[in-house]
């Protein structure tokens, strides 16, 4: 939650779903499966041992001597495990991505007769996660038989090199003594093979702890300063100065190039241009989902990066172009994030947003759930659940991505008039589509590839040559 956008942006949502949940669980497993082994087996080993020095010197040196190899053998395999495990932890990620996919896009699928190459993906994925997996398992259980392997092959040695000492000339160890280290041997071999068994587990989670560390300690670049300030109302203006801002750090291309302007306190802004101008990355900087790379971004003077960010947030209500809605009840989805809200204040936001009506036609009115991504409403409907949101917040900044390009007429004229409601009193800055919405703007600024090509009013504009004028044209809005 704390991370910024520009994270996610280079993530795959399956990804991130298994680290939650089956990077986790690997790590609980493997933690709580060796804990026990971890701090009982070392104690029973160094006993033996301990015992086995007093015995034999000269052959337990010899035991420290094998006792090396046969770690750097485990050794191996457990690193070969590491890689795999994580290995199969990313294919496992892309697989969970291809259905989380597939389940968002089924329309689209079904639209474009595309059930084979989806099912094809999802199997050229699922067989490769196959494979790798399979792969891991047999790593993880060859611990048991290696072990067994070289313990019996240690035992072997030992009894070949104790049994020189014993019946050599020198004769340097006795019968019973021998047997007695052997038997003292043959302890050491379980605990070590459970202490194997509890590394190669290990190492399973150690692939998973990294997964999960790489997002726990991700650049939180976007986070309050120490001596952050709380800011309570917005009194005077918002000022764009010389704002220059690239997605990518150190890349030449900038989407936004000194871009600079001024939004007074209740005015309307709007910004107009093509795919691509930089109009939703200007509304962006705005509630920092991003940091502008250069010039200064402020609220009565003050710039948004020394605010705190909850504050900044609090004064401002976002209407997107495609609503954001949960798989929850109409009431919490127009309640979120409110806690203070009470029933009637939600109902007044919904008549404000020209929604009330439909939904006390609804089975169970505001106590209905609309499904995922609110599928069970139409888009009229979801966008006017959406306004009344932002008029239950009541921010005193608006920031509206064209919430109205996507729907028909009749929706677009209740969704325009929920706007002009919700909008009264309040300082907007609209990211305009459709030109016929934005003709009252108090100011028009006109982007092209990130820079501000011109700014008026629309009468103003209409009546030149110019970026404005012809896509105006193009849209069919001239008399």
């Amino acid at each position: 939650m704390r991370l910024p956008l520009s994270w996610f942006s280079n993530e795959r949502k399956g990804d991130i779903i298994t680290r939650v949940t089956s990077d986790v669980h690997e790590v609980e497993w493997s933690v709580m499966s060796s804990l026990e082994v971890v701090f009982r087996d070392p104690f029973n080993i160094f006993l033996f041992l301990g015992m086995m020095i007093f015995i034999s010197a000269k052959l337990t040196v010899f035991v420290f001597i094998l006792l090396p190899i046969v770690g750097f053998l485990i050794g191996r395999i457990g690193k070969s495990l590491k890689r795999t495990s994580a290995r199969s932890k990313e294919k496992l990620g892309l697989l969970i991505s291809i259905i989380e996919e597939t389940l968002s896009g089924l329309r689209i699928i079904k639209a474009f007769n595309a059930e084979k190459f989806m099912a094809e993906k999802f199997a050229k994925v699922n067989e490769r996660y196959n494979t790798i997996a399979i792969r891991a398992l047999r790593k993880t259980d060859l611990s048991s038989p290696l072990s067994e392997f070289l313990g019996t092959v240690t035992m072997m040695i030992v009894m070949y090199f104790g049994g020189m000492l014993v019946l050599g000339k020198d004769a340097s160890l006795s019968a019973s003594a021998f047997i007695t280290y052997i038997a003292l041997f043959s302890q050491i071999i379980p605990p070590a093979k459970s202490f194997t068994q509890a590394f190669y587990n290990i190492q399973k989670g150690l692939a998973s702890a990294d997964r999960i560390f790489a997002v726990l300690e991700a650049e939180e670049s976007i986070k309050d300063q120490q001596s952050a300030e709380t800011i309570k109302s917005f009194n005077y203006k918002i000022e764009y100065q010389n704002i220059s801002f690239s997605y990518r750090k150190g890349d030449e291309g900038y989407v936004l190039k000194n871009v600079s302007f001024t939004i007074e306190k209740g005015k309307t802004v709007a910004l107009v241009g093509q795919s691509g101008s930089g109009k939703t990355t200007l509304a962006d900087l705005l509630p920092r989902y991003y940091d502008v790379d250069g010039g200064t971004l402020l609220i009565d003077g003050t710039d948004i990066r020394k605010l705190q960010l909850h504050s900044l947030r609090e004064l401002l209500g976002v209407v997107s172009q495609e609503p954001i809605l949960f798989n929850d009840t109409i009431y919490n989805n127009i309640a979120f994030g409110m806690n203070h809200a009470t029933e009637k204040m939600v109902e007044e936001a919904a008549s404000v947003a020209n929604a009330h009506e439909f939904i006390t036609q609804m089975p169970e009115g505001y106590q209905t759930n609309i499904g995922d991504r609110g599928s069970k409403l139409s888009g009229g409907q979801r966008q006017r659940i959406s306004i009344a949101r932002a008029v239950l917040k009541n921010p005193p900044i608006l920031i509206l991505d064209e919430a109205t390009s996507a729907l028909d007429t009749e929706s677009e004229k209740l969704v325009q008039d929920a706007l002009t409601s919700l909008m009264k009193n309040r300082t907007v800055l609209v990211i305009a589509h459709r030109l016929s919405t934005i003709q009252h703007a108090d100011e028009i600024i006109v982007l092209q590839k990130g820079e501000i090509v011109q700014r008026g009013t629309h009468v103003q504009l209409a009546n030149v040559e110019g970026v404005y004028k012809k896509l105006y044209e193009l849209q069919g809005l001239s008399s």
